[in-house]
């Protein structure tokens, strides 16, 4: 039996002072790279909502799309850690509501963890799901679920007020028993030291390179997303440029009638087709 890094295993290589590596995944074949690529943790994240479902937020997406990409990924790994998001309204109306859906996550999805967004105020939602046996991974800074609230896509924690606040905030989901948290667009200066103050993993996105990890998006790392490209990500293989020019090539030859050509078909023996058509 083939066992998945646990959440024991990801607070190892932060005790061990390497960096944690993290990845959204949506699909059999981005998670089979993904795992073959060596990354210890794959997130089936909502911002499938953009890169995927092509949504403006991630607001849409519902728990049965989590379930569904999350099966995928499930079946394209077997050694890597999959968190899969909550999504928008799955876990904020009550604490009941939260577990129920963890546990689908768990159960039918197939993953190891579960993350949602928000600090002190999910406060009671963390500790249900914990109890209920489902790691939790939070979630602070840009919470993109709150992009309505927040006035848009922008850096948080830059004033003394918000920097107390999420200072607070993760402290609380620690103790709540959350066994990671997830900093997003948060200046570098606030992060690191939201890094040093708890014993859990913080894993950074647009957050400066001092956290305990990174986590970037599959089609952002590869070009694969071209309506927005942020700041907080390198491109390190321009996949979607390759892949038009590539199909382009496929379409020239289709219409030149260069492709298929005749290695690329089958045939069967000489005088088969004599007296068929007669």
């Amino acid at each position: 039996m083939t066992f998945r890094k646990s959440i024991i295993d990801i607070q190892k290589i932060k005790s061990s002072g390497k960096k944690i590596s993290m990845i959204t995944a949506y699909d059999y074949s981005s998670g089979y790279l993904a795992e073959k690529a060596g990354v210890d943790i794959i997130l089936i994240g909502d911002s499938m909502g953009q890169v995927v479902f092509g949504y403006d937020t991630t607001l849409p997406v519902s728990m049965e799309d989590i379930i569904r990409h999350t099966q995928m990924v499930v079946r394209g790994t077997e050694n890597t850690h999959i968190v899969s998001d909550l999504p928008f309204m799955s876990y904020q109306v009550n604490v009941d509501q939260a577990v129920l859906n963890a546990g689908r996550l768990v159960k039918e999805g197939g993953c190891q963890s579960v993350k949602l967004e928000g600090g002190a105020s999910m406060g009671a939602q963390v500790k249900a799901i914990v109890n209920a046996g489902i790691p939790v991974m939070g979630h602070l800074g840009l919470t993109p679920q709150s992009v309505n609230q927040l006035g848009g896509y922008r850096v948080q924690s830059r004033s003394k007020s918000q920097i107390r606040k999420i200072f607070n905030d993760i402290v609380e989901l620690e103790k709540a028993g959350a066994f990671a948290v997830i900093l997003e667009l948060v200046p570098r200066e606030v992060a690191s030291a939201l890094t040093q103050k708890v014993q859990i993993p913080v894993i950074g996105i647009g957050a400066g390179p001092d956290c305990d990890g990174q986590v970037q998006v599959f089609h952002d790392l590869l070009g694969l997303y071209k309506d927005f490209t942020p700041k907080h990500s390198r491109i390190y293989a321009n996949i979607g440029d390759q892949i038009t020019k590539s199909l382009g090539s496929y379409v020239a030859d289709v219409i030149s009638g260069d492709f298929p050509d005749d290695e690329e078909s089958f045939h069967i023996e000489p005088g088969v087709l004599s007296d068929v058509f007669e």
